[in-house]
């Protein structure tokens, strides 16, 4: 078998003009391995949470209305400052464009938008909220592993079984759509609640759910009778995806660092990890 040279591909792949200035920020923004890059990462988890903040008191009508002025200077600095770090992250990185279209290039595009957005639709800065998705980044900053670790191992087993999901998904799709319609044949001439097969279906999938809202509920016999088989069918939506997760969690590996990829900004290394398991590229 061919081996793989990863020093000249990592030669190939790094821009000409990527500097010691640029590795440095690139190490700062990213990492969390250092005092600078630890600092960076706080003073961002301070103005994460002074955002969510002050997003929340502006919906206070009482504060809204004697600190309106305010709120709206500290919304706009905050963005301001988030459009600059956002930049800094395209600018340090390998490849932009695949950090631009990664999980936290979205999360970072999306926390600024809704901002910029209320020029055109009024009220759509309150989507800002998004941000509150970047505090996920609190267990790389503060070196917490064991949830570093068993996050990266939830989400690779999410997709490791997403196939037996989406399976799973579709059968109890089915059984709701099958319970639904016989529930309306059943129910509709007495029930108003089950006035159309939609409507029954909804009911199933509240009760498969174990929800039950109670807004619809069976009054014949029959119909109790079958909701109950329902009901009870509804601990195997919980017990199978559960039980499939769990099994392909026992798979994964141990242990991975906090290391982001200058070439394609992923993370979700192992802790002893030399190259990037995605792209190759020297970490």
């Amino acid at each position: 078998m061919k081996s793989i040279n990863f020093d000249n591909e990592e030669k190939n792949r790094k821009p000409a003009n990527f500097g010691p200035f640029r590795e440095r920020l690139h190490e700062i923004i990213f990492e969390a391995e250092t005092p600078a890059g630890k600092l960076f990462d706080v003073v961002l988890l301070v103005m994460i949470l002074l955002s969510i903040v002050v997003l929340m008191l502006e919906t206070v009508p009482s504060l809204q209305a004697e600190w309106r002025d305010t709120f709206l200077m500290l919304e706009w600095g905050i963005t301001i400052f988030f459009t600059i770090e956002y930049l800094l992250r395209l600018y340090c990185v390998y490849r932009p464009i695949r950090y631009a279209t990664s999980f936290f290039g979205l999360i970072d595009i999306l926390s600024i938008l809704p901002m910029y957005a209320d020029f055109l639709i009024p009220g759509a800065h309150s989507l800002l909220i998004v941000r509150s998705l970047r505090l996920m980044r609190v267990f790389r900053i503060f070196k917490l592993d064991i949830f570093l670790n068993q996050g990266n191992q939830l989400v690779t087993a999410l997709r490791a079984s997403r196939a037996k999901i989406y399976v799973f998904m579709f059968f109890v799709l089915l059984v709701v759509c099958i319970f639904g319609s016989l529930m309306y044949v059943i129910e509709s001439p007495t029930n108003p609640g089950f006035d159309s097969i939609p409507a029954a279906i909804y009911w199933a999938i509240v009760t498969i759910t174990t929800v039950g809202y109670g807004d619809i509920s069976p009054i014949t016999n029959t119909g109790k009778f079958i909701a109950s088989i329902i009901m009870v069918l509804g601990y195997a939506v919980i017990a199978v995806p559960t039980g499939i997760v769990t099994s392909a969690m026992m798979q994964q590996p141990g242990k991975s660092s906090t290391q982001s990829c200058k070439n394609c900004g992923r993370e979700g290394h192992e802790a002893d990890a030399v190259h990037c398991k995605y792209c190759g590229e020297h970490l």
